[in-house]
């Protein structure tokens, strides 16, 4: 069976590291302490804040567990340590669609960074996928859901 690993970049490892000590020291107390407000308040069958309380704990404690198995099997990634002219999780690529002018850029993140809207793009996507390991100068076919295209990488950057 071969081992989990959750590739990311450095700054994406210590956001999780952040987010798990707000988690943990902040939401969990939180939640914690609405529900002892709530059971306060009598009788459980009826009561919505209580029904509340325990469904966002579940939430924050689901997360927690989460937020663990993703650090415990980080793989950060050091972008520098691959050729300067090759795709990979980390870096920032340029590439251009055959018969298009308008260039298109993103970086190529771990899965919980992907942010597609900012430029980042997770490193389990159609487009990442495709890219990775190509260098600069090649011909690369994509096949995402929308369809298949071919794009010629332009530029790397780490």
């Amino acid at each position: 069976m071969a081992e989990k690993s959750f590739p990311m970049t450095a700054e994406g490892k210590e956001k999780l590291e952040a987010e798990l000590r707000d988690l943990k020291l902040v939401k969990r107390p939180e939640v914690i302490k609405r529900i002892k407000v709530a059971r306060s308040y009598g009788d459980l069958s009826e009561n919505s804040e209580y029904d509340a309380a325990k469904d966002e704990q579940s939430h924050v404690e689901d997360r927690i567990a989460q937020v663990e198995e993703m650090l415990k099997y980080a793989q950060v990634v050091d972008a520098d340590s691959v050729d300067p002219n090759e795709v990979a999780v980390g870096k920032t690529v340029t590439y251009t669609e055959v018969g298009e002018d308008d260039p298109e850029t993103y970086t190529i993140v771990g899965s919980d960074e992907s942010d597609p809207l900012n430029g980042k793009i997770s490193n389990d996507s159609p487009i990442a996928q495709a890219l990775i390991g190509k260098k600069k100068g090649e011909t690369v076919s994509i096949t995402t859901p929308g369809g298949k295209f071919d794009v010629v990488i332009n530029k790397v950057e780490a």
